[in-house]
Order: structure tokens, then C-alpha cells, then sequence
């Protein structure tokens, strides 16, 4: 009998084990606008060179890029999609700054302001398969432990929803998830949850506008990749002590020397 209960014990502590272990921790963060330091050929970066506007130096650039990484290293997520990245040099320096093992799959957007979608992820519990730049989107497909992904990242919510219907049709063994500047999207007419969405009832934001929170993104998931809610990452340090928002980068013009205005937000998928 006593043999029995030892191996019915060893039993659900290594089905836990097995639970806890398919869990892993998605974010998105929007790093509001990191430029390098080089005038581009392509689109009007100006304002972020050392003769620009801003004064955007190496120094101002490596600032940064270093609260960047300490802020992706706080939300302890094996997979953060990043936008408002200028290019892979900038991902590159991101990268090299983070503690934890990151590897990274960036691709060029082609938009009018130069800012691109990156993936960053631990690459022993995600894997690339194809990565597929559109408009205002980056479509990737990856294996994420077993399970096959459909990951799309987008800013303009018009483009998000076609994508994803699409998706839908054509990937049925797929699972969807969905993250970005998308919070008018209704997420149920996807077959989608919105798991920032008590989070947003509860009045929380990842930046401020006028006085007041928003959470002007968010993160969709079906519901096979779980239903817990997620959160927004905030820490005191990150914010002005004067008006409680994230400290931004720049201010009517004025170098503040902050992060930028948005915080990460992140979720648990199963």
C-alpha cells in the first residue's frame, strides 16, 4: 500500500512537472521609436542623427537600448515580440544587452517611418519556421514547444483582422496568436480571447494619454493557448515621479532621456 502512494505521488509530481513545462511566457512591447544613429537612404530619419533635431548620439542611443533590454529582461518571457525597432542592428544591440539567451528573427517592413517588428525568443522552446513581412504586419510561423503557431504582430487593426480570417481559413491546425496596436479588433468574431481585456476593464494601461492609462495594445490568443489573464509589466523606476507616466525618450522636443512612453504586456500561453 505504501509503495502504491509513493508511486501515485511520484506520478502527479512529475504530470505537474509536465504541466508546469508547457507553459510559456509571451510579451509584446512596443519600444516607441529606436532609432540608430545612421541617416537612412530610404525614409526621413533626420531627427535622429547627432546633427538632427534630437542630438541622437551613440550615448543617447546606448541609453537606450540598455533600459530596453532591462525592461525585456523583467518581464522574464522566453518570447517577446518587439516593434518600433528601426532595423537588425538595433535588434542586434537589444540582443546583446538582454541576460537571457535570446536568439532573434527581424525582417524590414518598408514603411514610411523606418519602424520594423522583431521576435525574440529562447530558441530551445521556440522555432521560426517562416517569417513573412506585410503591410504594417510581420506574419510569422513558428513551433512553439509541440504546437504549431500563426504569429501576428501588427499595428494597423484593418490589416490584423483580414490576415487573421485568412489564417483561419487556410491553417486550421494552427493555433493563432495575435498581438499589436489592435484593440478595436473584436477578438470572439476570430474565434480569439483577448487576454489583456480585464486587465483594460480594471483601468490598467501601458501608456498614458491625457492623464489617463490606455491599453492601446494587446495580445490575442484561441482559446486552446489558454484563457488566464495577462498584465501589463510596470515598475516604479520606469516612471516620471512628477505625472506617474513612463518617463519617454523625448518631450515636445526635449530630451527626457526615458524609455519611451509604452510598457510591455505579456501573457501565459498553454
Amino acid at each position: 500500500m505504501i509503495g502504491k502512494r509513493i508511486a501515485t505521488l511520484l506520478s502527479m509530481l512529475i504530470l505537474g512537472f509536465k504541466v508546469g513545462s508547457a507553459q510559456i511566457r509571451f510579451a509584446y512591447y512596443d519600444v516607441d521609436q529606436l532609432y540608430d544613429t545612421e541617416e537612412s537612404l530610404f525614409y526621413d530619419d533626420t531627427r535622429y542623427t547627432s546633427q538632427g533635431q534630437y542630438r541622437w548620439d551613440a550615448e543617447r542611443y546606448r541609453r537606450k537600448v540598455e533600459q530596453v533590454a532591462a525592461r525585456i529582461d523583467s518581464t522574464h518571457c522566453e518570447v517577446v515580440a518587439l516593434y518600433g525597432v528601426e532595423n537588425e542592428q538595433v535588434v542586434r544591440d537589444i540582443a546583446s544587452r538582454l541576460q537571457g539567451d535570446y536568439a532573434y528573427l527581424h525582417r524590414t517592413l518598408n514603411t514610411l517611418d523606418g519602424m520594423d517588428f522583431a521576435l525574440l525568443y529562447y530558441a530551445d522552446r521556440c522555432e521560426p519556421l517562416g517569417a513573412e513581412p506585410m503591410r504594417s504586419m510581420l506574419c510569422i510561423e513558428a513551433r512553439i514547444d509541440r504546437d504549431t503557431f500563426d504569429i501576428i504582430l501588427g499595428v494597423d487593426p484593418r490589416f490584423v483582422r483580414l490576415e487573421a480570417q485568412e489564417l483561419r481559413k487556410h491553417h486550421t491546425s494552427h493555433r493563432l496568436l495575435v498581438a499589436g496596436k489592435i484593440s478595436s479588433i473584436a477578438p470572439e468574431r476570430l474565434g480569439l480571447v483577448d487576454r489583456l481585456a480585464e486587465p483594460a476593464r480594471r483601468g490598467h494601461g501601458n501608456r498614458m494619454v491625457n492623464g489617463e492609462w490606455q491599453l492601446r495594445d494587446r495580445i490575442f490568443t484561441d482559446t486552446l493557448a489558454g484563457r488566464r489573464e495577462g498584465a501589463v509589466l510596470i515598475r516604479r523606476e520606469w516612471l516620471d515621479p512628477h505625472d506617474g507616466a513612463p518617463t519617454p525618450t523625448y518631450e515636445s522636443g526635449r530630451y527626457r532621456g526615458g524609455a519611451g512612453r509604452n510598457l510591455p504586456i505579456w501573457c501565459e500561453i498553454e
